[in-house]
């Protein structure tokens, strides 16, 4: 009788259809699968040696002595605070001035959940930024040293560039925050490098900030 039963429940099973979910978990869902695929990407190119990860130790000999050149992808708000001197900026993410849906949602959860206090710009993917970076140095087989704060942005603005056909790259592994006074010896702003970014709360935001953004894009 357990197995008739058993059997019947499997016979059920393959006939049902699962239910859809809501649109919202849906595109979420999917998005997420995405982010995680763009994610693992990346990965596997630093691992693999494809996008040469470099600390900030190291970012000194990497530009004077193997030609690299420091692409800073900060936001201009941002490496307004400090920026290393002789360094190109082409920003991964511009100021959205957009007032569709999907911004009005990042409104939403930065004024409900993050406060005012944190003081960020809302953000967009620079639509241009492959183009720009084409712009400002001499070919694709430029050898870039791609750098933000956290290390987070550098590393999809690396994908980016390497799907663009740039394959000399390095990733500034951490980023701006884990470097110390003498990685960097000129640096111009008016505060410390490693506090020129984002962080803490706001760090938290960018990422779900992604997410809003790909969930606009399905």
């Amino acid at each position: 009788m357990a197995v008739q039963l058993n059997q019947f429940r499997s016979s059920l099973l393959k006939q049902e259809k699962p239910p859809k979910p809501p649109f919202f978990t849906s595109s979420k869902t999917r998005t997420f699968r995405v982010n995680t695929a763009a994610s693992s990407s990346i990965q596997q190119l630093i691992q693999s040696g494809e996008v040469k990860p470099i600390p900030p130790k190291d970012a000194a000999t990497a530009l004077n002595s193997d030609g690299f050149k420091l692409l800073d992808i900060r936001p201009q708000w941002e490496r307004e605070k400090a920026y290393v001197k002789g360094s190109l900026h082409v920003p991964l993410f511009v100021k959205d001035l957009d007032n569709g849906p999907i911004t009005l949602l990042k409104k939403w959860v930065h004024f409900g959940y993050i406060g005012l206090w944190t003081g960020q710009n809302f953000t967009m993917i620079n639509p241009n930024f492959v183009q720009e970076v084409d712009a400002a140095v001499s070919g694709k087989d430029a050898k870039l040293l791609v750098a933000c704060g956290e290390g987070l942005r550098s590393m999809m603005a690396a994908s980016r560039l390497y799907e663009g056909g740039y394959k000399n790259l390095g990733w500034l592994a951490g980023g701006f925050n884990r470097s110390a006074d003498s990685d960097f010896p000129e640096v111009e702003g008016t505060e410390k490098l490693q506090y020129a970014t984002i962080g803490g709360v706001s760090y938290y935001f960018l990422k779900l900030l992604l997410l809003l953004q790909a969930v606009g894009k399905e």
